[in-house]
């Protein structure tokens, strides 16, 4: 069983059940030990201190997690409630308690790994689909978690020359990596060593450039927005995504600064109103939050809703754009 996950947007790793704030699955890493999670460069988390020994998961939940990590396919949540002799919604109850995430976030988190694994190790993307238990190539552009195409994935980024230049801004430490043609990556931590650990995990084999920042530049542009010193800036980007993504992407784009959507508006707004979550997904997937302000869709049920690099900077993006 898959003990232990790290959190890609903050560094840390945690014990299955921790009392911290869930991340979103797209954000989880799983390890199998605490020396695997420390290897790939995660810190342990300081309130489950995972990096301590401990026992006392319930076996039946230990039974499921492998019961889907053995699986070929995402197991039904009827054959996983049959299997420990629990009602569904029970298991779904005690399961995300004590594991962190439902069932099927699990299952996704468990496919996408072997996905990866897969891609890594040299597999073509039709053998890579089939043995991570995908269905077809469209589930993978769909439901991955890839942020690139898999082919692209695969080679690690090979060829591709990335620029990126690391600078403190009022929300954090800000990473922007950009190919000829665009920003390819925006990302934000206390830790500057993270967020190049984090780039370079993501392009293992792309020609990675740290340059100083300029005037002018895409950093700057961002970090002057971020101080209230600037406007928002509409820079070029260089993303890949499915033809739903983009265009969930575009229309978050062509949000006003200071103008807040649900997702069940964004959703309405591309023309699928019965894809809420898949618009959710899609914002969730985006690799240049900041440039895709999705931070400007909010729950129809009030507050501000999740946000990848936590809800406090997402509360902070809002207030300053309703100010400017």
């Amino acid at each position: 069983m898959n003990e232990f996950y790290g959190v890609t947007t903050t560094g840390v790793y945690c014990r299955r059940g921790c009392k911290s704030r869930r991340p979103l699955p797209q954000n989880m890493r799983l390890f199998e030990s605490a020396d695997e999670a420390r290897a790939a460069g995660f810190r342990p988390c300081k309130r489950c201190r995972p990096d301590q020994v401990r026992s006392g998961v319930d076996e039946r939940f230990v039974r499921v997690c492998r019961a889907i990590e053995d699986a070929p396919e995402p197991p039904r949540l009827k054959e996983l409630a049959a299997l420990v002799g629990l009602s569904e919604a029970h298991l779904q109850r005690r399961f995300k308690a004590a594991i962190g995430v439902s069932p099927r976030a699990y299952a996704a988190m468990v496919r996408d790994k072997r996905l990866r694994s897969q891609l890594r190790d040299g597999r073509s993307v039709t053998e890579a689909l089939l043995e991570a238990g995908f269905g077809s190539a469209s589930q993978i552009y769909e439901e991955a978690m890839l942020g690139m195409t898999p082919s692209a994935f695969r080679s690690g980024g090979e060829g591709v020359r990335i620029a990126y230049v690391i600078v403190r801004s009022a929300l954090g430490e800000v990473l922007v990596a950009a190919t000829e043609r665009g920003v390819c990556r925006v990302d934000i931590a206390d830790d500057a060593r993270v967020l190049e650990e984090r780039l370079r995990a993501e392009y293992p084999k792309a020609l990675l450039r740290r340059e100083d920042d300029r005037p002018a530049s895409a950093a700057s542009l961002i970090v002057a927005y971020l101080a209230g010193r600037g406007p928002w800036p509409r820079l070029p980007i260089d993303v890949r995504g499915t033809a739903f993504q983009r265009r969930v992407w575009e229309t978050l784009r062509s949000i006003a600064p200071g103008k807040t959507l649900t997702y069940g508006e964004l959703a309405a707004a591309i023309g699928s109103p019965r894809a809420v979550r898949a618009v959710a997904r899609a914002c969730a997937t985006n690799p240049i939050a900041l440039l895709i302000p999705c931070h400007r869709i909010v729950p129809a049920a009030g507050g501000v809703g999740g946000y990848r690099w936590d809800a406090a900077r997402k509360v902070r993006l809002l207030e300053l754009e309703r100010s400017a």
